[in-house]
C-alpha cells in the first residue's frame, strides 16, 4: 500500500511550512494537555502539540497561553480555517484530506500556540453543513472561518460521562419566540471560560429515555445569572476542564429536528477523529524523543528492559500511524473506535515509563512546594498524570469496545437497564 501523498500534497505541504515559520512566535508557550488531542470533547480538543518543558521546568497552565483569540484570528485571515469545508459559507482555502493531514503535521512539528477555535471548526461547523440550515450556517460558519467566535461543547454530565444517552439536562420550548429554556449541567467542558457560544445536547420530550427526546441546541454564552462556568481543578494542577451550569438559559437555535439531536450528536462524534489522529501523532513522537533521550541521559537505556518497552512503544507507534493512513477518508465504522483504543492505552504506557525512566526523582517537583504553587509539575509528571484519564474521555475504553462489538463484529447487545 502506498502511503505517500504525492507532489500537489508535497507542495501544500510547504506552503504551510513557510507560512508558520513566518507567523508562529518565536518561543510558543508548552500546551497543556487540552492541546495535545484535536477534536475530542474532554481533553483534547487542540490541534497541535508543542514541545513539552524540558525535563526539571514547571509545566505551565492555561494561564500562561498567548492570546488566544488573536491567534486564529490570525490564522482565520490567512485562510488556514475551515480547510475541509464545502467553501459555500467560509472564505478559506479548500484542501484535500491529505492536504490537511499535511497542515496539521506542519503546525504541530513547530509547537504552535494552541489552537482555541478547533471545536467550532472541527465539530460544529461539518455538523451545520450536514444537519443546519442555510441561515444557520451563513450566520455562523463565517465567524468560526475568521476566528471571531469560539465554542465549546455541552455533552458529558455528571452520572452521564460516556453513556451520552443518559443526558438530563432539560429544555422546553418558549412559544414566543421558538427559543428553548436550559436547565441542568455540564462537566468536563473544555474551553467554557473562553467560548462565546456551546452546542448543547438537551432533553426537550418530558419523560423520555435513553436517546429518544434529545434535541441539539445552540446557546450563547454570556448570559449572567443563566450561565456559570467553574473551573475543574485536575490532579495535574491544572484546569482544562470546567463545569457548566444551565439555569433557565436561552438556547436560540436548534439543528436538525426537535427530538433528533440523537442523530445530530452522534454525526458530530464522527467528525471528531480522522485527520486528527495522524496530527495527534506527532505530538506523541515527540513525547516519546523526550522520554527516550531522557533515559540516555541518566544511563536509563543500560536497562535492558527500559530499552525493550522504548522500542515497542515506537514501533506501536508507528503502526498507528499506518494505520491511521490507512483508513483515512474511509467509510471503516471501526476505525473511530480502534484508533482511540490504540492510541489511549499507548499514551498511558508512555506516561508510565516516563516515570520508570526518573526513578525516584520522579516523586519530586521542579520547584520546592510553594503555597502559591502547591501543585508546580515538569512535563514528564504532567503527562504521566493527565494520561490517565486517556482511557476514559472521549468515550471511555469499554464504550470503545462495545461499539465495536455490536456495531461492527455484530455480536449481541449488552444488557441495559
Amino acid at each position: 500500500m502506498d502511503f505517500t501523498f504525492g507532489p500537489e500534497v508535497d507542495a501544500f505541504r510547504a506552503e504551510a511550512r513557510e507560512w508558520l515559520a513566518a507567523h508562529v512566535p518565536s518561543a510558543p508557550v508548552t500546551q497543556t494537555r487540552t492541546s495535545r488531542v484535536p477534536g475530542t470533547g474532554g481533553s483534547g480538543t487542540a490541534l497541535a502539540a508543542a514541545p513539552a518543558a524540558a525535563p526539571g521546568a514547571a509545566a505551565p497552565g492555561v494561564a500562561d497561553a498567548p492570546d488566544r483569540r488573536a491567534w486564529e484570528r490570525t490564522l482565520g485571515a490567512a485562510g488556514w480555517i475551515g480547510l475541509g469545508w464545502s467553501g459555500e459559507y467560509g472564505g478559506n482555502r479548500r484542501a484535500s484530506l491529505a492536504q490537511q493531514v499535511a497542515w496539521g503535521e506542519e503546525y504541530a512539528r513547530v509547537g504552535a500556540p494552541v489552537r482555541a477555535g478547533h471545536i467550532g471548526e472541527k465539530l460544529l461547523a461539518p455538523t451545520l453543513e450536514a444537519h443546519g440550515t442555510p441561515e444557520q450556517c451563513a450566520r455562523f460558519l463565517p465567524a468560526v472561518a475568521r476566528g471571531e467566535e469560539l465554542w465549546c461543547q455541552g455533552y458529558s454530565e455528571p452520572g452521564a460521562g460516556s453513556d451520552l444517552a443518559g443526558v438530563r439536562t432539560a429544555a422546553v420550548r418558549d412559544p414566543s419566540d421558538g427559543s428553548y429554556r436550559v436547565s441542568g449541567q455540564k462537566i468536563w467542558t473544555s474551553l467554557a471560560r473562553d467560548a462565546d457560544w456551546c452546542f448543547v445536547l438537551a432533553r426537550t420530550e418530558p419523560g423520555s429515555r435513553r436517546h429518544h427526546g434529545l434535541s441539539f441546541l445552540l446557546l450563547p454564552m454570556d448570559q449572567p445569572g443563566a450561565v456559570e462556568v467553574r473551573p475543574i481543578r485536575q490532579m495535574s494542577g491544572a484546569a482544562d476542564f470546567n463545569e457548566v451550569f444551565f439555569d433557565g438559559a436561552r438556547a436560540t437555535e436548534l439543528v436538525g429536528a426537535e427530538g433528533g439531536g440523537w442523530q445530530v450528536a452522534m454525526a458530530l462524534l464522527g467528525f471528531e477523529r480522522g485527520v486528527s489522529t495522524l496530527v495527534q501523532q506527532i505530538g506523541f513522537t515527540r513525547e516519546w524523543e523526550e522520554v527516550a533521550e531522557a533515559a540516555r541521559r541518566n544511563n536509563a537505556l543500560h536497562d535492558p528492559i527500559i530499552r525493550q518497552q522504548l522500542i515497542r512503544l515506537w514501533a506501536e507507534l508507528r503502526t498507528m500511524r499506518w494505520n491511521a493512513l490507512r483508513t483515512l477518508g474511509t467509510a471503516d465504522t471501526a476505525a473511530p473506535s480502534t484508533a482511540k483504543l490504540l492510541w489511549a492505552g499507548w499514551h498511558q504506557r508512555l506516561g508510565e515509563l516516563a516515570m520508570t525512566v526518573r526513578g525516584p526523582a520522579a516523586a519530586t517537583g521542579p520547584r520546592d512546594w510553594r503555597p502559591e504553587t502547591p501543585y508546580e509539575l515538569d512535563a514528564a509528571q504532567h503527562l504521566f498524570l493527565f494520561s490517565r484519564a486517556d482511557t476514559i474521555y472521549g468515550g471511555s475504553d469499554e464504550v470503545q469496545r462495545t461499539i465495536i462489538a455490536e456495531r461492527v463484529l455484530g455480536l449481541p447487545k449488552e444488557p441495559r437497564g
